[in-house]
């Protein structure tokens, strides 16, 4: 195995999967730390944990406990993934999971880049910006779990490591790897621990894979990923095609980003949907069976959505009186409830909006390893299951970040899929 990857979620795993995937590396994504299944011939195996919003140390432990299983299968390079948009409060994990991993591994110093040029996400004198907009300017500013509110990102992580972080700005990118090399050399022999690289086209990407090339660990967005294959000399063809699976088709959104709601009023205008509220779920309401007995007799005409996506105002109602934790984890196990529930009833093709509800649903659905399929926009791949318990049948799985996808995604999708 040449690269270890731990995702701190289930799409962002799916994310990385797609990158290395169709930069021809031979590449499986385990949903959780592996148990009772080895890779073969894998170049690479992601590792999806739960781990983005859990309490710091429980994610530090999750991903050391990822991080034994993948030293001891061989990876000569460990990368930890994070979201594009570096989706953490002061407190972690993204800190607390990087200095847990350094630590580890013995390693003093560690490379930082969430950038992901395609899906808009650059950084440019240490500050992340989604399109135009810096993050604290965009709708990460509102995230329900993790409001984003200062684009520095040497601030950030600042705040969250025991370590000194610094910058490597963009006129040394532009300059190449070998001038990367340097400015890693210097700040590691300085005292600092990380480097955050700024980064705002493909090219700047590629060039710090080369840089990190003899770094035993990189953490990053999904983007850092572009240019390691290269270090390893795969030359392989690309992307990677699944059969088809049949059956039914259905979509499940819990997430409450911009783009997913989105996504979901372009679905509502014209197709059959049900609405998951967290308050009804809270009074009582069995919305799961509810929202079943609803798509059991609408299967067979078409794909179906259920959904709890929701504008900023009525999350901040909900998180009010439930608090936050409690609203995220009603909506997961009423949506991972009705999934079960759509896939007893014949559907096998299935997309998810949301990071954490992708991973309540193959959770429910016992899901634990997927092979990485065709892209259907950047950073969102289709996934067939590969490991599912006996008896069980094979899924076609799009696991969507929330804030990735056009606004067509879910009809683009399915449309992939027949």
């Amino acid at each position: 195995m040449y690269l270890g990857c731990i995702a701190d979620d289930l799409t962002g795993a799916t994310d990385v999967a797609l990158m290395l995937q169709n930069a021809g590396m031979r590449t499986i994504q385990s949903i959780g730390v592996p148990a009772g299944f080895e890779p073969g011939d894998a170049d690479v195996v992601v590792v999806a944990l739960k781990s983005r919003t859990a309490p710091a140390a429980d994610a530090a432990a999750q991903s050391l406990a990822a991080l034994a299983w993948l030293r001891r299968r061989g990876a000569g390079q460990i990368l930890f993934k994070y979201c594009s948009t570096f989706d953490s409060t002061d407190a972690g994990n993204i800190g607390p999971v990087a200095d847990a991993l350094l630590d580890a591994m013995g390693v003093p110093f560690t490379v930082a880049c969430p950038a992901f040029p395609t899906n808009k996400r650059t950084v440019y004198l240490g500050h992340l910006f989604v399109g135009e907009q810096l993050l604290s300017d965009s709708p990460m500013r509102d995230h329900p779990l993790t409001p984003m509110r200062d684009a520095n990102l040497v601030r950030v992580l600042g705040r969250q490591t025991k370590r000194t972080v610094g910058l490597v700005a963009l006129p040394t990118v532009r300059q190449g790897a070998a001038a990367m090399k340097e400015a890693f050399e210097k700040l590691r022999g300085s005292g600092y621990g990380y480097a955050i690289v700024d980064a705002v086209s493909d090219q700047d990407l590629l060039a710090l894979g080369a840089a990190c090339a003899e770094l035993p660990l990189l953490t990053g967005g999904s983007g850092i990923a572009m240019g390691l294959p290269a270090n390893f000399g795969v030359r392989r063809g690309g992307e990677a095609a699944i059969p088809a699976v049949g059956g039914h088709a259905a979509v499940l959104s819990g997430s409450c980003s911009a783009q997913s709601n989105a996504q979901v009023a372009q679905w509502v205008k014209t197709r059959p949907s049900f609405r998951i509220d967290p308050l009804q779920l809270a009074d009582g309401m069995d919305l799961a069976t509810a929202a079943l007995a609803w798509a059991e007799p609408l299967l067979a005409a078409g794909p179906v959505l259920a959904f709890a996506t929701a504008e900023p105002d009525a999350v901040r109602k909900a998180q009010a009186r439930l608090g936050a934790q409690r609203a995220g984890e009603l909506v997961e196990q009423c949506l991972a409830q009705v999934a079960r529930g759509l896939v007893e009833r014949g559907v096998r093709r299935l997309v998810v909006a949301g990071g954490e509800t992708s991973g309540a649903v193959v959770n429910a659905l016992g899901v634990r390893a997927l092979r990485i399929g065709p892209q259907i926009d950047p950073g969102v791949p289709w996934t067939q299951t590969v490991e599912t318990p006996v008896g069980e049948p094979r899924l076609a799985l799009a696991l969507k970040s929330g804030n990735f996808g056009t606004i067509d995604f879910f009809d683009k999708a399915l449309g992939m899929q027949q």
